[in-house]
């Protein structure tokens, strides 16, 4: 008898996984416990193991294939067994349900994506968008699927469509539906009015009027974007979309802080200390107790407010960026803080991290300095509210009283969604951070 492989539940915002590597050939013999393949979310690579000994047959799927999770991806049995499993769609194959007792009743089949048709092509909506969608009065061949390598509109994707819809009259809706235009690209004549239908055709005449093509440009390689690239590109344009985003910069002496690292630096057994990033990440989640207007998040036409104080901070990692999540920043010491982080960074260079070391963040931190970067304009990690930059620590000329003094400052970037924070609620936050950076003592160490 068979055993069936498949993608198992990562979390509860993970819908589906790309297909990174096979890590053994079809029909070679496994024992339970090995990796036979590895999947990507949009957080890190997971490994897929055999449960049971047996021949892998695996099914019909090849590297960068988007599939969405409970898909069987193989089967586990006897040398000339073949893959077989049931309940198979188009581009998943829903993997088997804990057996119940028996009923007079039948069971109900999970609920599959339900096909559409555009421009020729196979495209399918899962039922929970399409019912969204049509609450709302959507035109779906205008909303752009992100789930199973593109062809597979999501909830998220119909959310995302909503919120990126600018206001407009009926007939610049009517007009735009027609024409297929997707009115998030049109800005209205008059700041903050409505799209009228003169800007629909205005747009049109820009756009539309066949004009001469653009010289060809030389291109010395090209490449599909894929997995975590991907879902970077699609997270950072969301997030300009999505977010009011304001960045604010403010310097800070760095001077005490750089002495009590070196000094926990030095007195530690094997010279291993937490750095600039740790120390600034327990700072932050400290000050958001007092600041609890920072830890929030906008879901639907609610504002939330969070009890739980969780600190993302970014990584650059050879896959592209990762943002490792310290869950209850605000109740650890900063020598937690950096043992926590430690374990989620080998986590992701071992591809063992589980999607919880990396979702839940409500804060995230993301350091340039070491590459000499002074100041820059960080992009919000939805669904957070605020983001802060870490830049180079520096010897700096400063006034000090009548003459001037060379101190180590760093300038700290803070980017906050301006629908959920105002300016100066903002500043006073980023100006705790600064003072809890300058006003320093051993024991916030501890």
């Amino acid at each position: 008898m068979t055993k069936e492989v498949y993608i198992p539940k990562m979390g509860q915002t993970v819908e589906e996984v790309t297909i990174v590597s096979f890590l053994v050939e079809d029909g070679t013999r496994v024992s339970e416990g090995d990796e036979i393949l590895e999947v990507e979310t949009d957080k890190a690579v997971f490994g897929i193991e055999a449960e049971v000994d047996g021949f892998v047959h695996f099914g019909p799927f090849k590297l960068h294939d988007v599939v969405p999770i409970l898909t069987v991806v193989a089967v586990i049995g006897k040398e000339d067994d073949v893959f077989s499993a049931a309940g198979k769609s188009d581009v998943s194959i829903t993997a088997p349900q804990k057996k119940e007792k028996s009923t007079s009743e039948p069971v109900k089949e999970p609920a599959q994506p339900e096909m559409l048709k555009e421009n020729s092509r196979r495209q399918f909506i899962s039922p929970r968008a399409k019912k969204l969608a049509e609450k709302h009065g959507l035109d779906l061949s205008l909303i752009t699927a992100t789930g199973a390598g593109g062809q597979r509109i999501q909830e998220k994707d119909v959310l995302r469509y909503l919120e990126q819809l600018p206001d407009a009259t009926p007939v610049a809706k009517r007009i735009a539906q027609t024409r297929n235009i997707d009115l998030s690209q049109i800005s209205p004549a008059q700041p903050g009015g409505k799209i009228s239908k003169q800007d629909v055709e205005e747009y049109l005449a820009a756009h539309l009027s066949g004009g001469r093509d653009e010289e060809p440009q030389q291109v010395t390689h090209d490449k599909e974007m894929t997995g975590i690239r991907r879902i970077i590109a699609e997270k950072m344009l969301a997030s300009s979309r999505q977010t009011a985003p304001v960045t604010l910069f403010m310097d800070a002496d760095a001077g005490v802080m750089v002495k009590l690292r070196e000094t926990k630096k030095a007195s530690a057994e094997d010279g291993k200390a937490a750095g600039f990033n740790e120390i600034i990440a327990r700072i932050v989640a400290k000050t958001m107790e007092t600041y609890p207007y920072m830890n929030a998040r906008i879901t639907g036409d609610r504002i939330q407010w969070l009890q739980d104080i969780h600190i993302g901070i970014a990584v650059d990692t050879e896959r592209g960026l990762v943002v490792p999540v310290v869950k209850n920043a605000n109740r650890l010491g900063v020598d937690a803080i950096f043992k926590e982080f430690i374990r989620l960074l080998n986590g992701i260079r071992s591809a063992k991290s589980t999607p919880d070391d990396l979702i839940g963040g409500t804060f995230t931190i993301t350091n340039l300095g070491a590459y000499d970067v002074r100041a820059f304009t960080p992009i919000i990690n939805l669904p957070e509210s605020a983001i802060l930059g870490l830049g180079k620590i520096e010897d700096r000329v400063v006034p000090s009283g009548d003459g001037i003094r060379i101190r180590k400052m760093m300038t700290l970037s803070l980017t906050f969604d301006h629908r959920l924070v105002d300016g100066a609620p903002a500043a006073r936050f980023l100006q705790a951070i600064k003072n809890g950076i300058e006003h320093m003592k051993p024991e916030d160490l501890e």
